[in-house]
């Protein structure tokens, strides 16, 4: 037959659950990457995962290579062989590359040829090979070895079934001798299964209580546990990772319904999802007002007659968990939050920088000064920002540190400070990651930029700058999140003063000199990459830079009413005068004129022109003012008539220097007329 399908399973104990998922994918791909390398056609493959198995599925897979022929090209003639026609080291050396003797090479030719043509091989021959190299390849951060031998995977290999059609592929990779042997269920059925061939690979182990399929195992997972979920009245709380680690722990899922007791919903219901997520691999149920139900979801790997003792089993090992996290609550509260930040005066936040109280001070201070400047309430920011890092010595983060910011709120609440207050001390982390949520209230606001600019200008302060592979200190998360927040949520600060401001909290301990200008080039660049992601191109941002706008509102702003205008037709040829305009101006020798003297207008296309500047500018300076940068540029795009027609007729270098310089005068107008948008010039 000209195809046939092949399967090879490797038989294991058990894999790290986390990772086997990325196994499975990278197997697949270096299988498939040794069969295109090789030549071997075939119609799909599909890959295989479970506990202790994984496994590759290629369905109608050629039976044998193409023949092929391989043309090398070697050095000149002139070059391989010397005046007496001796050969040279160049045309040796070609001959050995080609694994031939120097009479087999044509030399007729200016320059050495080899042709060879190479029957194909049958694939049976080079399925073990290619097997091989996948499993060499696959992405194991710590290989191990077993027993006596020094062959080296992830964990212990245990059997491995390679066929071709229905025959065994003859071989031995990883000390397993390849046959049509595979295991069932190390419970249901612990005992071998006879393979008939690959394309009843599914079927044999599921008759063994195996479902090898991972993307099936996990479907039926979330398919159950959504509808257990719903029969209790709630809704699962399913991490894709949590659901993958799961899908990574069974052969034969069974999801069924635990309980706890409900005098643990006291507690911060965070800590509880953290638990029971991290530790105990259970998805928790949220009732419609997303409240935490006294139940959660395991997945057991058998079928039990009596599935009444896994529950009961299960909500045993549970119940230390959730002790241990009340306990931490109940410890906490028996002292105001503020309380702790005596604690904090003798943790190091950075050792040049002082101690994580020092830390809350500044940002105290400088969440005061954000919040006067975005509308929001500057002593309750300056509360905020005071607590804002005392739930870190609190025993509850000391247990579960996802819960630093959360906890805060928890404390704050109970010790009856402000609504906002509390949440600003979790919102100080927002957004904790790329397109996370942001903080919602001003207070929170201010304090999440007040704490990222902190880092920022102390870290840089000292000379720590992120390199291309190093950011122990997340800075360009930290500065990221600052824009997020501020241009997401529309808040109009000038980072100019709030970086100075911020160094000024700083004193001696950091190097002021360039520090402010160095932080905020380091803020404003990451918008490049930002505008990029959303099709912005990159002159559009330049132009806007050129100008070093303040606040990253701003900025924003003056971006979007570029993009808008880049795509009228008026647009191309206003960035090429603006050019011209800028290219001019900058032979210019002396001061301009501060205004332009009408007297010296030629009629016609220069007076046309300046008076199409005047009313521009009276139209669009109320716009510039409030900011309404794109219906200023729309305005402006009417110049493009006026401007073409006054290049097509007036020479701008005059002879008379009074003419010179009032023309001059003139381009400076309607170049700052754009300028006061953006520099148009670098659009071009």
């Amino acid at each position: 037959m000209s195809a046939q399908d092949f399967l090879v399973e490797l038989g294991t104990e058990e894999l790290p659950p986390k990772a086997l998922k990325n196994l499975g994918d990278a197997f697949l791909a270096g299988v498939e990457k040794g069969l295109k390398a090789a030549g071997l056609g075939y119609a799909s493959a599909r890959m295989y995962a479970a506990p202790r198995r994984l496994a590759v599925l290629v369905e109608q897979l050629a039976a044998q290579q193409p023949d092929r022929t391989v043309n090398l090209d070697g050095p000149p003639v002139q070059a391989a062989f010397d005046k007496d026609g001796n050969p040279t080291q160049a045309a040796l050396g070609f001959a050995k590359k080609c694994g031939v003797e120097l009479s087999q090479i044509d030399t007729s030719g200016p320059k050495l040829k080899f042709s060879q043509s190479i029957a194909g091989q049958p694939a049976v021959s080079l399925l073990a090979g290619i097997v091989e190299a996948s499993l060499n390849e696959l992405p194991i951060s710590k290989r191990m070895r077993w027993g006596a031998r020094k062959t080296e995977f992830v964990r212990p290999t245990q059997w491995l079934v390679m066929l071709f059609g229905d025959q065994i592929v003859d071989c031995e990779i990883l000390a397993q001798k390849a046959g049509r042997t595979s295991r069932g269920h190390r419970f249901h059925a612990n005992r071998d299964v006879t393979i008939a061939s690959p394309a009843s690979y599914a079927a044999d182990l599921r008759a063994a209580q195996v479902i090898a399929d991972f993307a099936e195992r996990r479907s039926l997972i979330a398919t159950r546990v959504a509808e257990l979920a719903k029969a209790e009245n709630g809704s699962a709380i399913v991490p894709p990772a949590l659901l993958d680690e799961v899908s990574a722990l069974v052969e034969w899922p069974v999801p069924l319904v635990c309980s706890f007791e409900e005098r643990f919903l006291e507690v911060p219901q965070e800590a509880l999802i953290t638990t029971m997520q991290d530790n105990q691999k259970y998805f928790c149920l949220l009732d419609s007002n997303g409240k935490l139900l006294p139940r959660f979801i395991t997945v057991a790997n058998i079928e039990s007659k009596d599935p009444a003792q896994i529950v009961a089993g299960n909500e045993k090992v549970v119940r230390p968990r959730l002790t241990d996290a009340e306990f931490f609550f109940k410890q906490d509260k028996r002292q105001p939050l503020e309380k702790r930040n005596e604690r904090l005066a003798n943790v190091v936040f950075q050792a040049q920088l002082g101690s994580v109280f020092d830390k809350a001070e500044r940002v105290s201070k400088l969440a005061g000064f954000i919040a006067g400047k975005i509308g929001g309430d500057a002593s309750r920011a300056t509360r905020a920002g005071i607590l804002s890092k005392c739930d870190l010595a609190t025993e509850m983060v000391g247990e579960f540190p996802e819960m630093q910011g959360i906890a805060g709120y928890y404390y704050a609440n109970h010790d009856g400070e402000a609504d906002d207050v509390a949440q600003a001390l979790n919102e100080q982390y927002m957004p904790r990651g790329a397109g996370a949520e942001l903080p919602q209230t001003l207070t929170g606001a201010a304090v999440a930029v007040a704490d990222k600019l902190d880092t920022l200008v102390g870290i840089f302060g000292i000379g720590m700058l992120p390199t291309g592979s190093k950011d122990p200190y997340a800075l360009r998360r930290a500065a990221l999140g600052v824009l997020r927040i501020l241009i997401e949520k529309q808040l109009d600060l000038n980072l100019v003063e709030a970086v100075a401001f911020a160094i000024d909290l700083y004193g001696d301990k950091v190097k002021a000199a360039g520090l402010a200008q160095q932080v905020l080039d380091f803020i404003f660049d990451r918008l490049r990459a930002r505008y990029e992601d959303e099709g912005v191109e990159v002159a559009v941002y330049q132009a806007v830079r050129a100008l070093s706008p303040a606040a990253p509102l701003d900025f924003d702003q003056r971006v979007q009413a570029v993009q808008a205008f880049r795509q009228l037709p008026q647009a191309a040829a206003l960035a090429a005068a603006n050019k011209r305009v800028s290219n001019i101006l900058a032979k210019a020798e002396g001061e301009l004129p501060a205004g332009i003297n009408s007297a010296l207008l030629e009629a016609g296309a220069e007076q046309a022109l300046a008076h199409a500047v005047a009313a521009a500018e009276q139209a669009v300076a109320p716009l510039a003012a409030a900011r309404s940068y794109r219906e200023a540029l729309a305005q402006l795009a009417s110049l493009r008539e006026p401007v073409d027609a006054y290049f097509d007729a007036v020479m701008v270098n005059a002879e008379d220097a009074a003419v010179r310089a009032n023309r001059y005068a003139l381009l400076n107008q309607l170049r700052g007329l754009f300028l006061g948008v953006a520099d148009i010039s670098l659009l071009g």
